[in-house]
Formats: structure tokens, C-alpha cells, sequence
């Protein structure tokens, strides 16, 4: 039986969302036994720069007691190269067990995990997918509201080009949240409409249902100049603000994936808004990270 991989939310069952989701909690209350992965190796593969994913897997994986190693894109072969497959293979015969990776190019981790006699985790792909930052976010939001089913989430920005966004819509959805997407034409296409998700132009509108909102930063690394909205007009119409923020329900929330643009997509009022929940998304990534590697290694457990 090929190992389990997490490279996707849609790689897991919604039973196995909610043991995830569980597990992590539980490790924010009891800290873990150091031995839950003793012996396994972990390779810790960005080639993208990056800090909250690479220090939070990096914190997860030292708590469960793996062993870590982390190769930066200069030491790794592929630029010599090696094929991914090559990559695959090499680390698998020296006992890797786990790699964890960041590409800039998505489907990189499947492709890795196609050769790859071990667990897979992908810490982001291009515009595709971020499954942890996806589980994070929603632990954020049951520690908030004590459930993710029938919360109103709002996504504000670029949501073609965010892979955050992608992995919260299959997560928020198979937990039975309600999603909305606002953005412009250009970063939110009316294609990107799925089932129980909702495409909405005028950030006004919404915000006042809303029981969390999610900023999305302007990807402009990943944006043709041809789609890049004015920076100016993108700011009138979807930037939060001191004004937007009273128009809040008293019991909602802000988050932000990181890292976060000033005077784009939020003003400085948000940082002193009293739902303002950014420390505690980056606080539950290493919660989250920790349970995704049990989990890989250990299936469900009932250890602590």
C-alpha cells in the first residue's frame, strides 16, 4: 500500500479533517511525547524563501522528535540536473521518510510523491495548494467560534493566484462552512464559482454576515502586468480599513495568511482591532504540523 501524502485537503476525508483538527488541539493542551516520531528522518525541500511554514514545520517536527534535516535549494542536486525522480530515489535510500517541500512550480509535490517510497508533505505549490496553512486557519476558527460548520467565511483579494485560498475553499466546504470570494474580475474570475461557494464584487455587501474575514495579499511575483489591477483602486474597493471594520459583527474575526502588505489590502486600524487573529493563526501552524506528521507516520492514535 503506497504511503499517505498530504498534498492536498482533498487527500483526506472529512472524518480525517476533523481527528486532525482534534490531535492538534490536543497537542496545544498536553505537549507530546518527544518519541512520536523517533528514528524518522525529515527533509525539510524549499525552494521558495519563506518563514512562518519553514520555522513552524521545523518547531513541529523537533517536538515530535524527528530527525530533521533541512537542504536549501543550492545543495540539492536538481539544479545539477537530477530529475525529481532521481531527487525521490536518492532520499528514500538513505532513509528519508518525510520530505516537505515548497516549490514555485504547482504539482511539484505530486510529482515527487510519484517517486518517492515515503510521506509527502506539500508546504505550498505554485497557485495550487497550501494544506496546512488551510488546517491552521481552520483551527483558528474553531477555537474561536468552537466549529467551522455554518460559519460565513469571507476571502477578500487575489484568488487566482492564491494557493491558500484554494486549500481553504475544499477544507471550509467539507466542514460545511458557507464561502464567500471577493475580489476583482481580474484576480477572481466568475469561473472560480463552485458549489457552496459564492462570488461577490462588493466587499461592503458582506461584511456585515461575516463571522471571519481572510485577507489575501496581492501575489504581484505571480501576476502578469496585464492583470494587475491599480494598486490605488484595489485599495478603495477591497482594502480593509477603520471604516470597513466598523461594519464588523461584534463577534467576527480578521485573518491573514502572511505575509501582509500595509495600505494594500489592510490599513494599520486592523492590527489594533479586537479580532484581529494573526498571532494565533501562526501559533496553531505549529499545532497543526505536528498532528499532520503523527498523523502520516502513526495514523489515528490515541497517545499523546
Amino acid at each position: 500500500m503506497p504511503a499517505r501524502n498530504l498534498l492536498d485537503l482533498d487527500d483526506l476525508s472529512g472524518s480525517e479533517l476533523t481527528y486532525l483538527l482534534d490531535r492538534a488541539r490536543t497537542f496545544h493542551t498536553t505537549p507530546p511525547r518527544r518519541d512520536l516520531l523517533r528514528d524518522v528522518c525529515v527533509v525539510n525541500l524549499f525552494f521558495e524563501a519563506s518563514t512562518r511554514t519553514f520555522v513552524s514545520f521545523a518547531i513541529a517536527e523537533q517536538r515530535v522528535g524527528a530527525d530533521i534535516v533541512a537542504l536549501p535549494p543550492g545543495s540539492s542536486s536538481l539544479g545539477k540536473g537530477e530529475t525529481i525522480a532521481d531527487t525521490a530515489i536518492t532520499l528514500a535510500a538513505m532513509g528519508v521518510q518525510i520530505i516537505v517541500t515548497r516549490h514555485p512550480e504547482s504539482g511539484f509535490p505530486y510529482r515527487l510523491a510519484e517517486s518517492f517510497d515515503g510521506h509527502v508533505i506539500n508546504a505550498g505549490d505554485g497557485r495550487h495548494a497550501h494544506p496546512t496553512q488551510a488546517l491552521l486557519d481552520m483551527l483558528t476558527l474553531q477555537a474561536e467560534f468552537g466549529r467551522v460548520e455554518g460559519l460565513h467565511v469571507v476571502l477578500v483579494g487575489d484568488i487566482l493566484h492564491s494557493r491558500v485560498a484554494r486549500s481553504n475553499v475544499l477544507g471550509l466546504r467539507a466542514l460545511g462552512a458557507q464561502v464567500t470570494l471577493v475580489g476583482p474580475p481580474t484576480l477572481l474570475p466568475e469561473a472560480m464559482a463552485l458549489e457552496g461557494v459564492r462570488i461577490e464584487r462588493d466587499l461592503d455587501a458582506v461584511l456585515p454576515t461575516a463571522d471571519a474575514v481572510m485577507l489575501l495579499r496581492i501575489q504581484q511575483e505571480r501576476i502578469a502586468s496585464a492583470v494587475l489591477p491599480s494598486l490605488d483602486d484595489y485599495a478603495r474597493n477591497y482594502r480593509l480599513d477603520a471604516r470597513r471594520l466598523t461594519a464588523l459583527a461584534p463577534q467576527a474575526i480578521v485573518m491573514h495568511p502572511g505575509p501582509y502588505n500595509r495600505g494594500v489590502e489592510l490599513t494599520e486600524d486592523v492590527f489594533a482591532f479586537r479580532g484581529w487573529r494573526y498571532a494565533q493563526q501562526v501559533s496553531h501552524g505549529v499545532y497543526i504540523r505536528m498532528a499532520v506528521l503523527d498523523f502520516l507516520i502513526n495514523g489515528v492514535s490515541v497517545r499523546a
